[in-house]
């Protein structure tokens, strides 16, 4: 695809991803912008860490799901240990302070990656708005909850980022190598007019030194 047409897919995709209803979606576009930015820019981290920031969010989701399907199927009662922790452990309270340090974990190393993959992104295209996208959005991961204001203003700027990419024109300027002008000169041995190019003088035919 065209430099224009990644530019739009990372656009309209950084712009659902921070809807949550359709942030799936907005991250598959992003990656797919994040793959041909790689390729335009002959630089594979792009695409690279995006993807890695986005597995490990998969997977904090997945373990947050796993964990609330505990508490709703009764698991949350059972502990197979009898002590007096097990109780606290395997307690409805317990579960969700389980999930909650999965989900941030994932969550903040998958922001990482997120951030080196904008800042390659950055450094590549000269567009600042992704170094400071990757930036709120790591403090966001950071901070629980209200976090999530600033999780959707990185993406927000993140979008201005890709509609702002500008095209890579290198013009390659080649020099003219000066070409002595034709002026004439006399034979020393019988005074005819002769150019600078010539090896023999046309009237005496003796050779010009």
């Amino acid at each position: 695809m065209s430099l224009e047409s990644n530019k739009t897919l990372g656009g309209i995709g950084a712009i659902l991803l921070a809807i949550p209803f359709l942030s799936l979606i907005g991250i598959i576009l992003v990656l797919i912008a994040m793959k041909g930015m790689g390729d335009y820019y002959d630089d594979e981290n792009i695409f690279k860490n995006a993807l890695l920031g986005f597995i490990f969010g998969i997977v904090g989701v997945i373990a947050l799901i796993a964990v609330i399907l505990m508490l709703a199927f009764g698991f949350s009662t059972v502990s197979p240990i009898t002590t007096p922790y097990s109780a606290f452990a395997f307690s409805g309270f317990g579960l969700f302070i389980i999930a909650f340090i999965i989900l941030y974990g994932f969550s903040l190393i998958g922001a990482i990656f997120y951030k080196k993959s904008l800042d390659n992104l950055s450094e590549k295209s000269g567009e600042q708005m992704f170094s400071t996208s990757g930036l709120i959005l790591l403090i966001g991961a950071a901070i629980p909850l209200i976090g999530e204001i600033l999780k959707f203003v990185a993406w927000i700027l993140a979008a201005v980022g890709f509609f702002n990419i500008k095209k890579s024109t290198q013009t390659t300027v080649t020099k003219i190598p000066d070409v002595p002008a034709k002026e004439n000169q006399f034979c020393k041995y019988c005074g005819a007019p002769i150019t600078t190019e010539a090896t023999f003088c046309q009237k005496c035919g003796k050779k010009i030194e």
